[in-house]
């Protein structure tokens, strides 16, 4: 029976069975593919797809995730490819889409993640599976202690030019459910900044993350610098931007750094 889906970016994906041959685009989706027990079906990953460690070594790695080569996912024959608006190129998704039901995600906050967890239970048939993970997630996030002091932060992603979490994305949001400010929360996706221009923001923390700039202690010292009172912290890039099945995980995470 044709089944159809609606993808986060309003397109309609049309499916006959559940994916017997899954590629993967996105490395949160990959993990919570994994989570959801659909390791046979899973025939191709991104060389981003660093989880489960096992996949990253054996699965069919098709490029990265903005540069997907079309012709390895064609090779591979897939029935349902995952992509995500942000993480992908539009044009090389919509070529994907010309062969093969590709279903894009669209993610900005926690609650966003839970449902593309939801859908992706569905369209692979783990319905279940994926509504018990929901479940867990949503109640570590109910328990989690928000700060009693909100701390003015800044949750760097990038060097040279130095980028920062705006208020319109996932990382925002998980800042915001530890009880903590984004000082940067009326600025657009990740504006570019100059470390000058946070002077007059009055920031207690400051952030770095592993991902997509693996920062460094060296980079600690070159923005204290400039802003030698704020607590400049390294931290796990997927623990507060992996948008799937890592949830589950940042929600203890987080607790902990809190305390």
């Amino acid at each position: 029976m044709l089944r159809r889906y609606t993808d986060m970016t309003g397109h309609t994906v049309e499916i006959d069975h559940s994916p017997r041959r899954i590629v993967s685009l996105v490395p949160s989706q990959t993990e919570l593919l994994y989570d959801l027990g659909l390791s046979d079906e899973v025939v191709g990953i991104t060389k981003f797809c660093v989880h489960p460690t096992e996949w990253f070594r054996n699965k069919k790695r098709v490029g990265g995730t903005k540069t997907v080569h079309i012709d390895i996912v064609k090779g591979l024959q897939p029935d349902l490819i995952l992509a995500n608006k942000e993480e992908n190129v539009k044009e090389q998704v919509e070529e994907l889409s010309s062969f093969c039901p590709t279903w894009t995600s669209n993610i900005q906050t926690i609650e966003e993640g839970l449902q593309m967890i939801q859908q992706v239970g569905a369209l692979a048939g783990r319905e279940a599976m994926a509504e018990a993970l929901i479940n867990d997630i949503r109640s570590g996030f109910d328990a989690l202690a928000q700060a009693t002091a909100p701390r003015r932060v800044a949750y760097f992603i990038w060097r040279d030019p130095w980028m920062c979490a705006g208020g319109d994305t996932f990382i925002s949001d998980m800042i915001t459910r530890m009880g903590w400010i984004n000082v940067l929360t009326d600025k657009d996706r990740y504006p570019e900044i100059q470390l000058e221009e946070l002077k007059d923001l009055n920031i207690d923390t400051i952030l770095l993350s592993s991902e997509p700039y693996p920062f460094k202690d060296k980079h600690i010292a070159e923005i204290s610098a400039v802003l030698p009172n704020a607590d400049i912290r390294l931290v796990d890039g997927e623990m507060f931007s992996w948008y799937g099945s890592r949830m589950k995980k940042a929600v203890v995470y987080l607790q902990n750094m809190l305390r």
